[in-house]
């Protein structure tokens, strides 16, 4: 079967297509029978991102070529006059630019919702804190008198050490 499809060329991380048809049996950037045009998806500025030979197309179709998925799509792009093509280009970056910004807010939603969940967990365990604070706060004032008593008798024990390296 005689297919319609893109040959990667280029460079790593700068592709390039040629746009070719070839027998399917036959390795992607293998073999082939004629070449139509070519894609270039990264192009900027004047680069010319397409060429593309229709009427080629519909002779190899009216033969019974099929054409892959992003052919297809190529095609229809190709049959577009340039100020369709370049509305079109520019509807799919903000398109895409939308998707951005919409990712961007549910992100700070999730945030926004995390930190209003921790908030509330803080002041649930408040006053299970509080309860806790006050019976620590009446134990202490209890054991509080031994340990004065202990301290107080400490200070008066050490004072003669410390009169007899002066003599």
């Amino acid at each position: 079967m005689v297919v319609v499809r893109l040959a990667k060329s280029g460079a790593k991380k700068n592709p390039y297509y040629f746009i070719t048809v070839a027998d399917s049996r036959k390795p992607r950037d293998g073999a082939f029978i004629e070449r139509l045009g070519f894609f270039n998806p990264s192009a900027k500025g004047s680069e010319e991102r397409m060429r593309f030979n229709v009427e080629r197309l519909d002779h190899w179709i009216s033969q019974g070529a099929q054409l892959s998925d992003k052919v297809k799509e190529l095609a229809k792009d190709a049959r577009l006059s340039p100020d369709e093509l370049q509305a079109k280009l520019d509807a799919k970056k903000d398109k895409r630019a939308q998707k951005k910004e919409a990712i961007k807010a549910q992100k700070i939603a999730d945030l926004e919702a995390q930190a209003k969940e921790a908030a509330e967990e803080v002041t649930e365990e408040a006053p299970a804190e509080e309860a806790a604070e006050e019976v620590i706060e009446e134990a202490p004032a209890e054991e509080a008198a031994p340990e004065e008593a202990a301290e107080e008798e400490a200070p008066a024990e050490e004072a003669p050490e410390e009169e007899a390296p002066a003599e």
